[in-house]
């Protein structure tokens, strides 16, 4: 069954590869390059077709600005089945953006850091990969200085940023309180998301209204950090997005060992290192709800809500070894039900928690992923093991799909997963807990 189910993502993963260089997350659905999605695919690329892995992350860093940017989208290519579009978002507005990709002016989670680190330990010709790491390294530590210096206005070493879709986690009930702060206008605009899937599974017009608001705020302005940071009504400290970033941040020292040189470089990411992990524990961490937590910087308050973000430092190793006990423990308390899969991507016994929804509730291997690898840092083998259990069985029984029900018996007789079939970064995730 295991050489099977390897054999199906292989299948899903070529499947989804373009000619352009890159793997698009799921037909029809996403039919472009993400940034995060990419990094996620090229771990489960490195298992079987090392040269396309090196090509999804060339593929993507070429895309980078000349500040260091990595957008969150990149459009290869022109293809209406997408709304907000290249048309939409406009990337030439910023004078260093890209001359020859259009994209988006968001990023996402800054996962490339680890990912080359993973690669390398993947790869069977270690000489190989670190001869296209030496090629490639300096680009994500741009991209790691642009955060940086541009997105830490109180220099906490704590990166905001300015759009839900910049999170990863588009719709979750953590924004929902930021929204009761705005009144966007009624936009009008054809949404394409509701003919692959149905809209029970997707953000609602209102959301969008929301999310298309944010980016013309930050189009009037020209994608201008400092203006966004003082204007923009959505202005986030995530707790996933930092974890990403200090994690990124370990692997990019220890691949500067690896490769020799860079010692300003690496002195630099120690600095960035020790402020960050300080930042995350002090003000991210809520001891009452046992968790980290998001906070708002707009409106100078945090957002007491868990949600599996609230678990990602483990991954990166940012708590202590007490503190990861009581994450874990809120973990259990709140997840980890026997009527349930782990982790749901948000609190299931809050009234907001919606298993169907995107990220309201459903389980998604990405952050599962994380959380496998993060558990096993802290050895809590048993609860590892559960969620890398639980993942398996779910693509096993529902399909390659974008994200599933948490819920053991949701009373559908012929149960499939929700959002995008065929999707790319479960392929290439379970790829590697298969083999790990």
């Amino acid at each position: 069954m295991k050489k099977e189910l390897i054999k199906q993502a292989m299948g899903v993963l070529d499947a989804n590869f373009q000619k352009e260089g890159f793997t698009i997350p799921s037909q029809g659905l996403y039919p472009f390059q993400w940034k995060w999605d990419s990094g996620f695919i090229a771990i489960g690329l490195c298992y079987y077709n090392i040269e396309k892995a090196k090509l999804e992350v060339k593929t993507l860093l070429d895309a980078q600005w000349e500040n260091g940017f990595i957008p969150h989208i990149v459009f290869h290519n022109e293809n209406d089945s997408y709304f907000p579009g290249a048309d939409f978002h406009k990337s030439e507005l910023h004078p260093l953006s890209s001359k020859e990709y259009k994209s988006t002016g968001m990023t996402q989670p800054p996962v490339m850091g680890f990912v080359l680190q993973e690669m390398h330990r993947i790869a069977t010709d270690k000489e190989d990969m670190v001869e296209f790491i030496k090629k490639h390294i300096d680009k994500v530590y741009q991209n790691h200085a642009y955060f940086y210096s541009n997105r830490d206005p109180h220099d906490e070493g704590l990166v905001y940023i300015y759009h839900n879709w910049e999170s990863g986690t588009d719709n979750s009930p953590v924004w929902d309180d930021i929204w009761k702060t705005m009144n966007p206008p009624e936009y009008i605009f054809e949404r394409k998301d509701t003919t692959h899937v149905d809209a029970s599974q997707r953000p609602s017009k209102r959301e969008y209204d929301h999310y298309l608001h944010i980016i013309e705020i930050a189009k009037e302005h020209q994608y201008d950090d400092e203006k966004i940071a003082a204007l923009s009504p959505f202005l986030v400290q995530d707790p996933l997005f930092n974890a990403m970033l200090i994690k990124s941040n370990e692997s990019l020292l220890e691949l500067y060992d690896l490769i020799g040189g860079n010692e300003e470089k690496k002195i630099q990411l120690r600095q960035w290192q020790q402020k960050s992990i300080k930042g995350v524990n002090t003000k991210l961490f809520d001891e009452e709800l046992g968790a980290f937590v998001h906070y708002d910087l707009r409106n100078d308050r945090p957002i007491r809500f868990v949600s599996s973000s609230s678990f990602s430092p483990l991954f990166a190793g940012i708590p202590d070894v007490k503190r990861a006990e009581t994450l874990v423990q809120t973990m259990v308390d709140k997840f980890g039900g026997k009527d349930k899969y782990l982790c749901a991507s948000f609190d299931p016994t809050s009234d907001r928690f919606n298993p169907k929804k995107y990220w309201r509730g459903p389980v998604w291997i990405n952050m599962n992923w994380m959380l496998y690898y993060g558990l096993k840092k802290y050895r809590f083998l048993e609860l590892a093991n559960r969620i890398k259990k639980d993942s398996v069985e779910l693509i096993k029984r529902d399909g390659f799909y974008e994200y599933f029900d948490c819920r053991k018996n949701n009373g559908e007789a012929n149960r499939i997963g929700y959002g995008g079939s065929n999707f790319s970064w479960s392929a290439a995730l379970l790829i590697d807990l298969l083999n790990d």
